[in-house]
């Protein structure tokens, strides 16, 4: 019989696995790379770099990682930045820290999380230059590019989603996210064993999203089919042009 804690290791270890695999697949980290990672306050982002920095710590992996955090003055949402600074300093990582202001009715026809996140990359484009990283590691999972996919199509017409890397400014900059092949329930675990701290008080906007709408369709569509994240996820690697209009 398996114990708690041995389910704990053989879990934390596909973990690992899954990273590496996506790392390995995509080609995401290469030797020397200065990687800035965006870490929200959100377990996400807080896996992310715990992955990246520890994986660092092999002497057979070369590449160093800077943690950044934004923070938005305009929105009523609270991260406990001091919890940010000492888990980057456990980790052994340089954290950056800014503040960013958003007006987000300038634009009525944009959702404002579309607005604060694009104001949020273009700062963290901005600190990546600045400390001459030529990759940005965001924490995006499976479940928020299946998100996107349907999004994409419902909303624009279009078959699109969140590629694990991105080539961006005539190929001088790269995107990653290493997490695209762990879930939301996965990434929820990790965190719940690591014991990482929760955001003090949540953004109001984020339950007012397309987003939030979507997943709760993927999730009465699970009930219908179990696999179906999963499956929305490998359809995406397995086009069949043929059977297109």
């Amino acid at each position: 019989m398996i114990t708690g804690e041995k389910q704990d290791k053989v879990f934390t270890r596909d973990f690992f696995r899954k990273v590496g695999k996506a790392i390995h697949d995509y080609h995401l980290i290469e030797d020397g790379d200065r990687i800035l990672v965006g870490v929200s306050g959100g377990k996400d982002s807080l896996a992310l770099l715990e992955v990246l920095a520890m994986r660092a710590k092999d002497p057979k992996q070369n590449y160093t990682v800077i943690a950044a955090h934004i923070a938005v003055e305009d929105v009523a949402y609270e991260v406990d930045g001091e919890y940010l600074r000492g888990f980057c300093e456990r980790l052994g990582v340089e954290y950056v820290y800014r503040t960013i202001r958003v007006d987000t009715t300038v634009n009525p026809k944009k959702p404002a999380c579309f607005v604060c996140s694009w104001h949020r990359r273009k700062m963290l484009f901005d600190i990546a230059k600045e400390y001459d990283c030529k990759k940005l590691a965001l924490g995006h999972h499976r479940d928020d590019a299946v998100e996107s996919l349907l999004m994409s199509m419902m909303f624009n017409g279009t078959i699109c989603s969140m590629p694990a890397r991105l080539e961006m400014f005539k190929n001088t900059f790269t995107l990653i996210r290493p997490l695209i092949y762990l879930s939301n329930d996965e990434t929820s675990r990790y965190a719940e064993m690591r014991q990482f701290k929760k955001q003090k008080k949540h953004c109001p906007h984020e339950k007012a999203t397309n987003r939030d709408a979507v997943s709760k369709l993927l999730d009465q569509m699970e009930a219908i089919s179990p696999h179906a994240r999963s499956n929305l996820f490998a359809a995406m690697q397995n086009i069949r042009e043929d059977y297109l209009p």
